[in-house]
């Protein structure tokens, strides 16, 4: 059998919470995600791939990417060695209408790769969806990265 995807350990969302409560909630859920992702991201982009499943979809600076495998395998290829994200902003929207419990997630920061002195302008969306085997776990189902210039 095909080996278990080890999860990061994000918060729960739990649906019977006053709005209050809720809004905190997947607050709460989206910058863990956020800290978690950039920061694996930064260190060993090959251990991305337990955020993904195979209905994952990445659209990255416009080329679609489809599933855990194709996807961890285009964040791996970037011609970078090093990087670093540096998070501006970061917004967080429930999705109950299109998955229960599901989390919108908008970043906007900078990159800097290599050594160079200048960062770059990004911007980056995730749906993330609660994991119904293990609900405090949520996976990435839509990503969409780009670099923005000007």
């Amino acid at each position: 059998p095909p080996p278990r995807r080890r999860t990061p350990p994000f918060l729960p969302f739990p649906s019977s919470l006053p709005d209050d409560d809720m809004a905190a909630e997947f607050e709460q859920v989206g910058l863990a995600f956020v800290t978690y992702f950039y920061q694996t991201f930064d260190s060993n982009r090959e251990a991305l791939a337990s955020l993904y499943r195979d209905n994952s979809l990445l659209t990255y600076e416009g080329k679609q990417f489809s599933g855990a495998q194709s996807i961890v395998q285009q964040l791996t290829s970037l011609p970078f060695q090093k990087i670093q994200h540096q998070i501006v902003t970061c917004d967080c929207q429930p999705l109950l209408a299109a998955q229960p419990n599901g989390i919108f997630v908008s970043v906007s920061g900078n990159i800097l790769v290599d050594d160079s002195p200048h960062p770059m302008k990004f911007a980056e969306s995730f749906s993330l969806f609660q994991d119904p085997a293990n609900p405090s776990n949520y996976w990435v189902h839509n990503d969409v990265f780009r670099l923005n210039y000007g």
